[in-house]
């Protein structure tokens, strides 16, 4: 299952005011780990940067003019992300920004189906407590020593960490990973506790026998020779 853990930078907090994206970061991540593909992109806003939001992620308006506009970079966007799910941390925010750019250059808006909301998510399943990012990063243990400014590359990485504890761990899909300190026989009964089919009560008849030794001798060293040598 591929997904795309997506953070971005911008100047404000609304493009229908003149602000605009500064940053987009973007992780892969298969059956909830990354894969180590990304795409990173600084965009020059053409406009000024609020001392507000120059204080929240350090990038001035000198520094981006060297980097391209939006219009230059959608293709390679739109290219990265495909049609996967797009986990975001308030995905109502960087994805007004981002339909905001593409439909302003001629591309076709990202349905906001498609967005997993992780503030939501830890909404839900932290109610009454703190769920910013930096929030999440210490209930979960994610090390973000090195988040002094806001950077949509490595927030999308601190982002696919918490993401992964928030699905339940390293083993989301495993029962076994939810037990905590239980003896052997409590995840024994948890893996025995599909159903199974009885033990054969008959013997094989002289044909199966027949029919199971010649194709035995078509496979090199066979388990059952070697169960019968021992």
């Amino acid at each position: 299952m591929r997904q795309i853990v997506l953070d971005t930078e911008s100047t404000g907090f609304e493009p229908s005011q003149g602000h605009r994206l500064v940053e987009i970061g973007c992780i892969e991540v298969f059956n909830y780990l990354p894969t180590g593909r990304i795409f990173h992109q600084y965009i020059n806003p053409e406009r000024d940067i609020p001392l507000g939001a120059f204080e929240v992620h350090g990038l001035s308006r000198e520094f981006l003019s060297d980097y391209p506009v939006f219009k230059d970079i959608a293709h390679s966007f739109i290219d990265f992300i495909e049609d996967s799910e797009l986990i975001i941390h308030n995905a109502k925010f960087d994805m007004k920004f981002l339909n905001f750019e593409l439909v302003r250059y001629g591309h076709k808006e990202i349905d906001y189906s498609r967005a997993i909301d992780t503030l939501q998510m830890a909404r839900k399943k932290f109610p009454g407590s703190p769920v910013s990012l930096d929030a999440l990063c210490k209930k979960f243990g994610v090390n973000n020593a090195n988040r002094k400014l806001h950077g949509a590359l490595l927030d999308a990485e601190l982002l696919a960490e918490v993401y992964l504890e928030l699905m339940g761990g390293r083993q989301p899909d495993l029962k076994i990973a939810s037990i905590k300190e239980q003896d052997g026989d409590a995840i024994n009964e948890i893996i025995t506790s599909e159903k199974v089919l009885p033990a054969r009560n008959f013997a094989p008849s002289e044909q199966e026998i027949t029919d199971h030794t010649k194709y035995v001798e078509k496979i090199a060293n066979p388990i059952w020779r070697e169960t019968k040598n021992s």
